[in-house]
């Protein structure tokens, strides 16, 4: 089993990774569905919660969700990451997570996400406030480092990670420079997990179960995190369980499974946002799942012309016809 804190997951599991605009409400219960067996938080504002700012909070709202689901914070000043944790783990989260792996230009600018990888004091005091703060085991999401350069930062900073407390640590083995170019290098997420004893958990180019079993078994790391290839694709985590459990190879979702999921994941969205908001967010779920189809391009046009939650039902029903 893979222990953080009090709580317990199978040995493999695989996980869903935080995602901006991605990994809200109606996506994590819709992968959580498909055997996820840890989904999260967009990433939220520090910031945001301490101000009470409306639109930060509402990222909070787990109300009704089959748990765990992780919280995701990100900033860079340890005592504001300690209040804004507090904040979350009154909201109701299992578990907190340390963004210090996005690489976005507005995130590292103001010195957080995959900045901090260039400050691995400044780190390991994040680390030790943030998990003084709350009584919920603390992870933390990194990169590999800021370039290639100081690519093996990871490792220092996943041991500055342990010392201080934190529960299990998720490695994406790209630097900030790589973005999400070139190949994942996990033989840094094989060092990170010969450094440290907590889980250590890999992210980054899995797109199958067989790639799944290839990377655990050659990095000894104790599960995995997807990201991109769940888009539009929740039953990856399906695909890859099925594998990795019982050696089972399960065929890819037919379409007619697509759009009875695509029609779902709509709706809840409705539901928790509204209609017009949620319509103009689903287009590029919506997209995703449609990929690989005949005609799949002539149909994003269509999508991205759906104004309400019945015209994007009918260019679904008509996509699969």
């Amino acid at each position: 089993m893979i222990n953080i804190g009090p709580l317990s997951f199978p040995d493999n599991s695989v996980w869903a990774a935080p995602m901006a605009g991605i990994s809200d409400k109606a996506c994590r219960i819709i992968n959580k569905e498909f055997g996820c067996a840890l989904v999260f938080t967009e990433m939220v504002n520090d910031k945001g919660l301490l101000y009470g700012q409306q639109r930060t909070l509402a990222l909070l709202n787990l109300e009704g969700e089959k748990g765990p689901v992780a919280v995701q914070i990100f900033g860079r000043e340890p005592e504001q990451l300690g209040q804004a944790a507090l904040i979350a783990e009154n909201n109701g989260a299992a578990l907190i997570d340390i963004n210090c792996g996005c690489p976005t230009p507005k995130i590292v600018k103001n010195g957080a996400g995959a900045a901090l990888m260039l400050e691995p004091r400044r780190c390991r005091e994040i680390f030790r406030t943030v998990v003084k703060a709350v009584k919920i085991p603390v992870t933390v999401k990194m990169r590999s480092g800021w370039s290639e350069e100081n690519s093996d930062k990871c490792v220092e900073i996943a041991g500055a990670a342990e010392q201080e407390g934190v529960a299990a640590v998720i490695i994406h083995p790209r630097s900030r420079e790589q973005f999400f170019a070139g190949k994942a290098d996990w033989e840094k997420v094989k060092a990170v997990k010969q450094r440290v004893s907590i889980p250590v958990i890999g992210n980054g180019d899995i797109d199958s179960g067989e790639t799944a079993r290839f990377r655990l078994e050659t990095s000894g790391c104790d599960g995995i995190m997807i990201g991109r290839a769940y888009l539009g694709n929740p039953f990856i985590f399906q695909e890859i369980n099925g594998f990795l459990q019982n050696n089972e190879k399960i065929a890819p979702a037919p379409w007619t499974k697509r759009l009875e999921t695509a029609a779902k994941h709509l709706k809840l969205a409705c539901l928790f946002k509204g209609e017009e908001v949620a319509v103009k967010e689903m287009r590029k779920h919506i997209s995703w799942y449609c990929k690989g189809m005949p005609g799949a391009a002539k149909k994003r046009v269509e999508i991205n012309k759906a104004q309400t939650q019945a015209q994007m039902l009918e260019c679904l029903h008509s996509a699969f016809v």
